[in-house]
């Protein structure tokens, strides 16, 4: 490109909100302010191996793998009916999981507040029918559920537009070579949409261990993740050291995830049919 100046807004853009910001919250992860001033040191990362952290570590991968596992099973055989020749309505259904994003997240999460409440619509519809209500919210399940059902869609948009991208002769070849429809999608359409399964793992599961509203919210305080402490760290506690920390420990979890991700993508493109 000629004109580069034109990008210069967009690295201007990337030092000031970007580079900086990440830069200054390393900083504060290896300082500590003592009575000489400032010095060096990396106690705080010492300190997130305590057993304390690394089990609310532990829990925000785990709930986040689940949710992830569940996005996938949910959202592919979803974006495999959005993507047949048959289905009529599919820009329609696209759009019913693209509105719900223009919603703000936090009305989301709050919509399922109400939905599981002692006397929430879910527990009215079970006492109207003569059945007992269930203890819903503030449980480990609701967070789950917050977290599967605000990224779920980006799990199937992503598997989507790799599946309507399938050149349809492929399919056509092995049903004529005999191939029943099990053996097509082993052999040709799932390896062929690989590409999007490793983009939708990539966009729930980040997000997922990093979420602090869902928890908060439907788990009521009860199911501390590691987006919660660090929340407590910079608000509550004024450890800006300690959550600094945190953050960039987990900045390098989910760069290492991206990387191990990218390369699994790359070993498997063109679909990885043989």
């Amino acid at each position: 490109m000629k004109k580069k100046w034109l990008s210069y807004p967009y690295i201007i853009w990337m030092l000031f909100f970007i580079l900086i910001p990440l830069i200054l919250v390393f900083f504060y992860s290896i300082t500590i302010r003592t009575d000489e001033g400032l010095a060096f040191t990396l106690k705080q990362y010492k300190r997130f191996l305590e057993p304390i952290y690394i089990k609310v570590f532990i829990r925000s991968v785990y709930l986040a793998l689940i949710s992830t596992v569940l996005c996938l099973l949910l959202g592919y055989p979803m974006a495999m009916i959005l993507a047949g020749r048959d289905f009529k309505k599919k820009n329609i259904m696209v759009l019913l999981f693209v509105i719900p994003m223009w919603m703000n997240f936090l009305l989301r999460t709050y919509a399922w507040m109400t939905l599981l409440e002692r006397r929430g619509l879910i527990n009215t519809f079970l006492s109207f029918i003569g059945l007992p209500s269930l203890n819903l919210l503030y449980t480990q399940e609701a967070v789950v559920l917050g977290m599967v059902y605000n990224f779920l869609p980006f799990m199937v948009l992503p598997i989507y537009s790799v599946l309507s991208k399938i050149d349809r002769q492929l399919i056509e070849a092995a049903e004529d070579l005999g191939a029943n429809s099990f053996t097509i999608f082993r052999k040709i359409i799932f390896p062929l949409s690989l590409p999007g399964v490793t983009s939708g793992i990539t966009m729930v599961f980040l997000p997922a261990v990093t979420t602090f509203v869902i928890s908060r919210l439907l788990g009521g305080g009860q199911f501390t993740l590691i987006g919660n402490l660090i929340e407590q760290q910079f608000l509550y506690v004024g450890d800006w050291n300690f959550g600094s920390a945190i953050s960039m420990i987990m900045m390098i979890v989910i760069l290492l995830s991206m990387g191990v991700m990218s390369r699994y993508d790359k070993e498997h493109e063109g679909g990885g049919l043989w």
